[in-house]
């Protein structure tokens, strides 16, 4: 294959006898040898070179190709104008850039017209957070265009730590510094395997980020790597004002680490303190987790909860599950605490949030007792049943409204019904968990009659099935056609007030929606 037949246009390119080739060149991490045969071969064919550096003159990419180049090789140096958010430009930073940039362009054009040969190089692979593809979103329709792709920092960085970046089913996260602390944080809490790019300046808040997120400990840094002045260690340790802009966070694959994980906790009395976190996964898959509790998932060493919640949880090397069945909650709450006594970080899976009927009240009711007193306990929140059925619906949660379990296991039939007609005299919305099950199957025949004292017949009632998941239906139907034998454990009942509207579409759906002011008295 000839370096003619490498070349690749962009799409509706513009090919004339006059036209010349754009090649944008990745040159790997910053060793010379780390080049590929292709980016040397590459550079020898070029009838121009350019290169981007900043006011100082020195470019980092020039240095690295630097034995590859020739006396008869044109030089571009396209030097940046700002190398800070700091200018006087009218248009700010992003002004002075664009401008920059569209220059620089063009007198890349003015040689690719006339039939030369531009080699554009970039440090590591030049689509990969590089200078290059400023040109290439400018050029690469025009002329014909081929990317030869390089070793990324990312990459260099983990083979200099000498530890894998992500393995079996972890996915790897790649950050830029440059976003928000809080979405930072955010997405550091619920990934796996992690590199942070663009740091320099951004270092500090980097830095509080794998804070926030539990995850500093564990975060390597990387600086320069492959280059001359290459140093690693621990993020914890590195001094922020010591960060150079070519430096990178990483918190690599957790697989490695399970087993030592599990050598280092204490099984016996007398060890170092484990936690137990209580996360709600919403009311059905991972698309319901917050950032936050998947962080919580993925750090703990031991899930324990219901098997049909558990089974939502993907599965990762080195954890223990401990399954069980719905019905033995305290049980459940004591092992947990018990784990987290002997040194284990537990995770308490519950579904929804685990606040509303589920596992937070058995796990700090057992936390009271004197032998957990130490224990170290938090919640997390998660989508409630409520509020996943309100969202399906419409919004029939727009106004005050009341959460009511209609199971009598834990309460008196008396008691609910008492509730019921507070709640429906009060004109609240009610969103009815535990309707029905095998067990009790005429629990919403008594509610509908309970409502029907204080609701007019037609008041739209969402009956919300398994929302999140494969057998999901969510049906609007008048409270007086409620009917009983169409309700289960998995279904979700949102009964509207006298001021609930129910809307139909022109494609046939329909929508409820409460509105957010009550009529004046």
């Amino acid at each position: 294959m000839t370096g003619t037949d490498r070349v690749r246009g962009g799409d509706d390119v513009a090919e004339s006898a006059g036209t010349g080739r754009l090649i944008g060149v990745g040159l790997g991490p910053g060793d010379p040898s780390l080049m590929t045969v292709r980016a040397v071969e590459a550079i020898a064919e070029a009838d121009v070179v350019a290169y981007h550096s900043a006011r100082h003159g020195r470019s980092i990419a020039r240095s690295i190709a630097a034995r590859h180049l020739r006396a008869d090789h044109v030089e571009e140096a396209l030097v940046y104008p700002v190398t800070t958010e700091s200018t006087d430009h009218p248009g700010g930073y992003r002004g002075a850039l664009e401008e920059f940039y569209a220059e620089a362009s063009a007198r890349l054009a003015a040689h690719l017209d006339a039939g030369r040969t531009v080699a554009v190089l970039a440090e590591g692979d030049p689509l990969f957070y590089g200078s290059y593809m400023h040109m290439h979103k400018r050029l690469a329709h025009r002329y014909p265009t081929e990317v030869i792709p390089g070793v990324t920092s990312v990459s260099a960085a983990a083979a200099r730590l000498g530890t894998p970046l992500s393995e079996a089913e972890e996915a790897l996260t790649v950050l830029p510094g440059t976003l928000p602390e809080e979405e930072l944080t955010a997405r550091l809490a619920s990934s796996d395997a992690v590199a942070v790019m663009k740091l320099g300046r951004t270092f500090p808040k980097v830095r509080r980020a794998l804070e926030r997120s539990g995850r500093l400990e564990e975060a390597r840094y990387v600086e320069r790597a492959t280059m001359e002045g290459e140093r690693t260690g621990r993020v914890a340790d590195v001094e922020p004002d010591s960060v150079p802009y070519f430096s990178v966070a990483v918190l690599p694959s957790k697989v490695g680490k399970a087993g030592k994980a599990d050598a280092a906790a204490s099984e016996g009395e007398g060890g170092p303190l484990g936690e137990v976190v209580v996360v709600g996964t919403g009311p059905a898959g991972p698309l319901w987790l917050t950032p936050e509790t998947r962080g919580a998932l993925a750090a703990a060493d031991d899930l324990v909860g219901y098997t049909t919640y558990l089974d939502r949880v993907p599965a990762r090397p080195g954890q223990r599950r401990h399954g069980s069945d719905n019905r033995v909650e305290a049980e459940r709450a004591e092992f947990a605490l018990e784990l987290a006594r002997r040194g284990r970080r537990v995770a308490v899976v519950s579904g929804g949030d685990p606040g509303v009927f589920a596992m937070a009240t058995a796990v700090l009711e057992a936390a009271d007792q004197e032998a957990y007193a130490n224990v170290p306990v938090r919640v997390l929140p998660g989508v409630t049943a409520a509020n996943a059925a309100a969202a399906r619906a419409g919004a029939p949660l727009g106004h005050d409204y009341a959460v009511l379990s209609l199971s009598d296991r834990l309460k008196p039939w008396e008691v609910i019904a008492e509730r019921l007609r507070a709640a429906a005299a009060a004109d609240l919305v009610l969103a009815l968990y535990n309707p029905g099950s095998r067990s009790r199957t005429w629990q919403v025949g008594k509610a509908r009659e309970v409502l029907l004292e204080h609701r007019a017949p037609d008041t739209p009632v969402v009956v919300a099935r398994d929302v999140g998941g494969a057998s999901e239906r969510v049906r609007i139907v008048p409270l007086a056609e409620l009917d009983p034998a169409q309700v289960d454990m998995r279904t979700l009942l949102i009964v509207g007030s006298s001021q609930t509207r129910t809307a139909n579409r022109p494609d046939g759906t329909a929508y409820v929606w409460t509105p957010r002011r009550y009529p004046e008295g």
